[in-house]
């Protein structure tokens, strides 16, 4: 018998939808685990239901970490665990004396112990007998009793008077535990629940996202333990061997952890095979692993080998702006050049930090609008309370940054043109000028200090125009009119009181020359973009110490300065110092210099010098000479110049000439025994200057 299966009409759809299908087609189970799926997504991005998901997760954390604590605490009553604890965080931080102490306070807890332990047991042998006794004897008085009150009253049966009323007594508080039992039955886990979860709050024992956001914590207390985990998991094999493989897990590694202001130092000596070059690259990991930010934790290098030296400040410390400067605050003000200090700001360890300027050069360099006007304004805000100071100022970039100083500067020039730059490169030159006049003075001369302050130097590094004689303005070759004349300020300017303040920014070897940075004795720097930038800022021997402006944020860390060199108090065995400046603004800075104004009866302040033009000694020296004689005493040759110019030679003698040709390879002779000056030696002073000029082109 043949069967013939024939398809229906409601078949054939169904058929050719299953021939056509992809097999990539999802299946109904798979829809339906997408569907789900993208519920739960859209559920969890809700709001709400992250707002109840937090508290549930909040006060079940309460509750099992209110049970952990209750717990530790219920184990620490009953057994030497406390001590113990106490014990290795004593050895980690090498307190041995603490050692000592803790080791016998366990002693004394274990034999107290073990006397009690003693005693219950002699308790459970003693307790039959003295319940026996006990019974015994509160039954006979209670029938002694009665037979009183069966006296007493002539009825026998008041004998058993006191025992029938006990008997009552002891069914009445049996009916009132029968009644009150099972409420507390039923309430007693409740109230235990409580009790935990309200510990566990107290506490704060959930995780932090799901805590409330007051009472959210973001920076832990900095323990031996959290110290030494933390270099084990830097991620350096050889470190972590060494710390599993010591007895005392790493604590010996570490200094004591001492208070330093808004935070907490330590050394930590490595082992064998691990470089502080190591750990000082590994900074942002090493900060992660104590549950700090980047910027919190400082590594320097002290001088004992093989350590570094950990500032790690509390969480938060250092985004709190520190207070007003004492120059706000206090309207009686004064300053005192030579022995008096600038209050300039905070350390990082909270420490008031004030700065000496007395015969020293000043370099502050750092990104742009990171604070380094204010914080070079702030030091010469209070250094013109001192009436003997003398200012000339250049502000190149000109947009009344300085214009408070109008009435105290001696000159003032602002604006950001290459025209100002030249008028800022002819101040410096004055100053030159007026150096070379008070190193001419007679011995014994007390001069008035002289502070030039050029603000944006890197403008007048940079300025491409040339003055009449074809010498360029700007650069850093022998050629540079600026370049020169700081350098020849940063050589002999600070015996006569004549000292250069710069602020640059964002320093490179173009507009900020090497021999011009490393003149300065005191060198600051804010924030900049590396650590090759760091190292023009502050020089390489602090950046490879640890100083780290590059480590600085941009933005965030404004007025915040890494200071190395003289004048300010360096803690010992550090490269530099980190230091959080007090800002000044516009308006204040005003009124102080309105104060300090007021003391100085009336400077008139310039805008623009008057152009000298250089006297050239070689070629007067060659014109008095002349083509006709070979040699000239030097007695005539000094009376000669002063004919010529008697303001440029009135106070020369044959030393100052001598030395002008030793200068340029030549010198003075002698002839019949008199002192005189050949044709030869200018021609040949003369030759060796075009030579060292075209050189430097």
């Amino acid at each position: 018998m043949t069967v013939t299966l024939i398809k229906t009409p409601e078949d054939a759809p169904r058929d050719a939808q299953d021939t056509t299908a992809s097999p990539a087609s999802p299946t109904r189970p798979e829809r339906r685990r997408a569907r789900y799926l993208r519920i739960t997504k859209a559920t969890l991005k809700d709001d709400r239901v992250r707002t109840a998901g937090r508290i549930a997760v909040r006060h079940a954390s309460y509750t099992a970490g209110g049970t952990k604590v209750l717990g530790r605490r219920l184990w620490d009553s009953r057994s030497t665990s406390r001590y113990e604890r106490m014990i290795r965080a004593a050895e980690a931080a090498g307190l041995l004396e603490e050692v000592k102490e803790w080791e016998q306070r366990t002693q004394a807890y274990r034999a107290a112990r073990h006397r009690r332990r003693l005693d219950t047991l002699q308790l459970m042998i003693q307790a039959p007998k003295a319940l026996a006794l006990a019974t015994t004897s509160a039954a006979g008085t209670l029938l002694m009793l009665g037979i009183l009150l069966a006296w007493g009253s002539g009825d026998v049966r008041d004998v058993l008077a006191p025992i029938e009323t006990v008997i009552d007594l002891v069914r009445l508080v049996a009916f009132i535990g029968g009644v009150v039992w099972d409420p507390f039955l039923f309430a007693a886990p409740w109230t235990g629940l409580a009790v935990v979860w309200a510990v566990g709050r107290q506490q704060h024992t959930a995780p932090q996202w799901a805590l409330p956001a007051s009472a959210r914590t973001f920076g832990d207390t900095i323990t031996p333990s959290i110290v030494v985990i933390a270099f084990r998991d830097l991620g350096i094999s050889p470190l972590r061997k060494a710390i599993d493989g010591m007895g005392d897990v790493g604590a010996a590694m570490l200094s004591p952890i001492k208070i330093a202001g808004c935070g907490v130092e330590l050394d930590v000596h490595l082992p064998t095979g691990v470089s502080t070059e190591e750990i000082q690259n590994r900074r942002r990991k090493l900060a992660e692993n104590l549950n700090r930010h980047e910027h919190e934790v400082f590594i320097t290098i002290p001088p004992e080998p093989r350590t570094v030296r950990l500032w790690i400040a509390d969480s938060g410390a250092l985004d709190e702006p520190i207070g007003p400067s004492p120059l706000v605050l206090d309207p009686d003000t004064r300053a005192d050049y030579k022995t008096g200090r600038a209050p300039w700001g905070q350390s990082l360890r909270g420490d008031d930090v004030s700065i000496s300027v007395y015969q020293r050069h000043l370099l502050m360099t750092g990104l742009s609008n990171q604070g380094k006007t204010a914080s070079l304004r702030a030091i010469a805000l209070w250094l013109a309370f001192d009436t003997s100071v003398e200012f000339w100022i250049g502000d190149l970039k000109g947009i009344g940054d300085w214009s408070m100083f109008e009435g105290i500067a001696t000159v003032l020039i602002e604006g950001p043109t290459d025209e100002h730059a030249c008028a800022v490169t002819e101040m410096v030159e004055a100053a030159v000028k007026e150096m070379e006049r008070r190193l001419q003075a007679p011995p014994g001369t007390v001069h008035d200090p002289l502070v030039v302050n050029v603000d944006e130097a890197q403008v007048a590094f940079m300025n491409p125009l040339k003055g009449d004689d074809g010498r360029p303005y700007g650069g850093k070759k022998a050629t540079s009119r600026y370049f020169m004349a700081c350098r020849r300020l940063h050589n002999q300017g600070r015996a006569v009181s004549v000292t250069l303040w710069q602020g640059t920014q964002d320093p490179t070897d173009e507009n900020l020359p090497k021999l011009v940075r490393e003149g300065a004795h005191i060198r600051a720097s804010l924030v900049v973009g590396t650590e090759s930038q760091a190292e023009m800022a502050l020089g390489a021997k602090a950046v490879n110490a640890g100083a780290a402006p590059h480590l600085l944020r941009q933005g965030k860390d404004k007025g915040t300065l890494v200071v190395a060199g003289d004048g300010i108090d360096i803690p010992a065995g550090e490269p530099a110092i980190t230091v959080r400046t007090h800002f000044i603004d516009d308006e204040s800075a005003k009124d102080i210099a309105a104060r300090a104004r007021a003391l100085r009866q009336g400077t008139a302040t310039v805008h623009k010098l008057e152009v000298v033009q250089d006297t050239d000694h070689l070629a007067d020296l060659a014109a008095v000479i002349g083509r006709d004689e070979k040699r000239v005493r030097t007695t005539e040759v000094l009376h000669r110049l002063k004919t010529l110019n008697h303001a440029a030679y009135e106070r020369w003698d044959g030393k100052r000439l001598r030395a002008l040709l030793v200068n340029h390879g030549q010198d003075t002779g002698t002839y019949t025994g008199n002192p005189v000056v050949t044709r030869e030696a200018v021609d040949r002073a003369l030759e060796a200057r075009e030579a060292e000029i075209a050189e430097a082109r």
